[in-house]
Formats: structure tokens, C-alpha cells, sequence
């Protein structure tokens, strides 16, 4: 789906007056019932989205591992019990089997289809992870005045492979997946020490300035997901992705794994500022 039909989803999905956008369990239960597909930034401002992996038993204990030892692109917010859809340490609520907009569904490492619900798919020994995600530290970025430019565009921020390679665990292994917002360098600089303090939801960038010093072509976009314009007078900045699992589960190759689609996030009950490190 391109990222045209995303915002053409996102303007007619469900009547804007027949649900509180601020309300995370209003928009679970809009997203449950299929009327909301799109990208879910700026849904429930103030509240924690979540990147997701799920799995079959016998690779949780890998990957558990791999997001240890990877905890900029991987941070763990929740594991779910064995077979068990819900979180409820996320929300008491919320059913991992519908209430993300997008799934990504891939067997043997391979990427098969796009579904709004994979209830169908749900086995019993299947495992959860919830991964943090930018769109808290955005929140911060934007509260201290800093702009994000793709926001006025109902867009998001681009994001690209890079050749920084992540730290193997078991079968999982792969590049890091990194996120890029462009900034004056004074910004740039304001940032990094706003995002340091959100250790949980990916923290401080991993690169700064040059993308050729991190493998990035800005013009060749992962998924082509979000906006890679760089004015003259700004910095491109770089911080780690929760999309890395899905390069680190092709190469693990899962009989079956689901995913998130990219910016199509698990809305959480759990609050932005709860995560910040004082």
C-alpha cells in the first residue's frame, strides 16, 4: 500500500466525529472493528505505541535475547504468556489479534500478506513482543518546540537500512533499520538531549550529518515509508527502528512471524511521559 492510500485511508476511515481520537481505548475499538487502517501517529496523543513481533515459542527465547542485546532498535515494553493475545500490562483491554490497523504476516522469513486481523492465524504457542516506538519521543520533540516537518504532511518519518549490523542472538541477526528527521543544527542538538531521555523508546540517535557513514541512500527508502527531504540548511539525524526484528526474522527464517506494518502501531494505555528518564 503506498503512502498516498495510507493518508486516503486515514482521511475517510471512520467519521472523525464518531470516535475520540484522544481516547486509546475508542481508537483500539475503532481499529478492532476495521473501520481504521492507516498510520496511527498522532492518535491518542500522550500515550505509549508499540512496535510488534509475534512468534511461534520455540524462537521466543532467541529472540527475547536478540532484543537484549539490541535495545535501541529493540526496546522491550512487554512479552505476552505463551498463546495468550492479550497485554495487560499495555491496557486491560487490548487483543494483540485485532487491534493493530495492519499486520504484516511472514512464514519462512518471507514477507506473504498485509491483514487487519490475524485471529485466523493465532496458535496457541504463539509469543508477543512489544517494542517501544519514536512516536513518544516525537511527542517530546514537538512539546519542546521542535518541528516535524512530515507531520504537516500526514506523513511520517522516513526510514532506511543501514550497514550498522545489530548484535546476532541465535538465528536472529541483520542490519539496523533507522528512522531519519531532519533538523537546523541548533535543533539538532536540542534533539539528541530530548530523546536521550527516552531510553525506552529507542533513546539518542545512533548517527548524525553524512548517511554514506551509515550505508543510507536517502533517496532508496525501506518499504518506501515517509519523508526523506533534508533542506540545505538542515542535519539529517538518525536514530535506531523498531522494523530491525523484520530484517533479523528473515534471516531466522520463522515458520511464522507477524509484524506491525510500518507506522501502523498496538496504541497502548501506557503514558509517553511515564517513560522519560529524569
Amino acid at each position: 500500500m503506498s503512502t498516498l492510500e495510507l493518508q486516503r485511508d486515514n482521511r475517510q476511515a471512520a467519521d472523525p466525529g464518531s470516535w475520540d481520537r484522544a481516547d486509546p481505548r475508542a481508537a483500539r475499538s475503532v481499529i478492532r472493528s476495521g473501520a481504521f487502517t492507516g498510520y496511527t501517529a498522532g492518535i491518542a496523543p500522550g500515550c505509549v505505541q508499540a512496535n510488534v513481533c509475534i512468534l511461534p515459542r520455540g524462537f521466543a527465547e532467541d529472540f527475547l535475547l536478540y532484543c537484549q542485546r539490541n535495545p535501541k532498535p529493540c526496546p522491550l515494553l512487554a512479552r505476552s504468556d505463551v498463546g495468550d493475545p492479550r497485554l495487560p500490562t499495555l491496557a486491560d483491554d487490548l487483543d494483540i489479534r485485532s487491534d493493530i490497523p495492519r499486520y504484516h504476516v511472514f512464514r519462512d522469513g518471507e514477507f506473504m500478506e498485509e491483514v487487519t486481523d490475524i485471529t485466523p492465524l493465532w496458535r496457541d504457542d504463539l509469543v508477543t513482543f512489544a517494542l517501544g516506538c519514536s512516536f513518544s519521543f516525537e511527542e517530546a520533540l514537538l512539546q519542546a518546540g521542535l518541528r516535524l516537518k512530515f507531520l504537516a504532511r500526514n506523513n511520517v518519518a522516513a526510514v532506511y537500512v543501514s550497514s550498522i549490523d545489530t548484535i546476532a542472538a541465535g538465528p536472529f541477526k541483520g542490519p539496523l533499520v533507522v528512522t531519519m528527521r531532519a533538523f537546523k543544527p541548533a535543533d539538532a542538538i536540542r534533539a539528541i538531549q530530548i530523546t536521550s531521555r527516552f531510553p525506552n523508546v529507542h533513546g539518542a540517535p545512533v548517527h548524525i550529518g553524512d548517511p554514506g557513514r551509515i550505508g543510507v541512500d536517502l533517496s532508496r527508502r525501506y518499504q518506501d515509508v515517509g519523508d526523506p527531504e533534508v533542506a540545505d540548511d538542515e542535519l539529517p539525524v538518525f536514530w535506531a527502528c523498531g522494523l530491525t526484528p523484520q530484517l533479523a526474522v528473515r534471516n531466522a527464517k520463522p515458520p511464522l512471524c507477524i509484524t506491525h506494518a510500518p507506522s501502523s502501531m498496538l496504541i497502548t494505555d501506557l503514558r509517553n511521559a511515564a517513560l522519560a528518564v529524569l
